[in-house]
């Protein structure tokens, strides 16, 4: 018999938690190896436990689901991240993928359809909810609206490095407000409705490499 998959379950609320860890608890296959309430908690227990599978909830107070796993791919942790929420917008779906999530589902997904995802997180594989896989296609299918101008990629590509509106003008030699409404252009042109989002659709995209 083959080793159980070591769980670790990653939700900001505890009846979230002991629901999940009493799921799996009762399955020969798993085994929970420990449970965190933010970001952080799971960074450092992933450390230390070295589960197969962090089963990752992405809004939590303090450091959120997206910055614990690009924290944990920047540690290169080996854990495979199974993210599990209640949000499949793109705003919350795109930048965890991107960050190095093995697979995204939503929290209303049956006990078996959870467990065969979790299974084939461990192996490696991808997994997504229908929903969110219909989005992704969707967005990576999807052509901008309106092709991007040189200076609205130029924009895009400093927001991408992390610079704010104000170091964005001054690189550029525009006003803060020109960047706010480059940026309010390219995110009607993207379908998106915030920075990360924007970045996320554009690497998606090509359009930022």
């Amino acid at each position: 018999m083959s080793d159980p998959i070591r769980l670790l379950i990653v939700d900001d609320h505890p009846v979230v938690r002991n629901g999940l860890h009493g799921m799996f608890a009762g399955d020969p296959e798993f085994e929970v190896v420990g449970e965190a309430a933010d970001g952080a908690e799971a960074v450092a227990y992933a450390q230390s436990l070295a589960p197969d599978v962090v089963l990752m909830d992405l809004r939590m107070p303090g450091m959120d689901g997206v910055a614990a796993i690009r924290k944990l791919a920047t540690l290169a942790i080996r854990s495979k991240v199974l993210v599990l929420t209640t949000y499949d917008t793109d705003s919350d779906v795109l930048p965890a993928i991107e960050a190095g999530a093995t697979g995204y589902l939503l929290k209303d997904t049956p006990r078996a359809e959870l467990l065969r995802a979790v299974r084939a997180a461990a192996r490696g594989e991808a997994v997504l909810s229908p929903t969110v896989a219909t989005k992704l296609l969707g967005q990576v299918r999807a052509p901008a609206k309106d092709d991007l101008s040189k200076r609205e990629l130029e924009v895009l590509a400093l927001i991408a490095k992390g610079a704010t509106n104000r170091e964005a003008a001054a690189q550029l030699f525009i006003s803060e407000a020109t960047v706010k409404t480059h940026l309010l252009h390219l995110y009607a042109k993207l379908g998106v409705s915030d920075r990360a989002a924007a970045v996320a659709t554009a690497f998606a995209r090509g359009l930022l490499r």
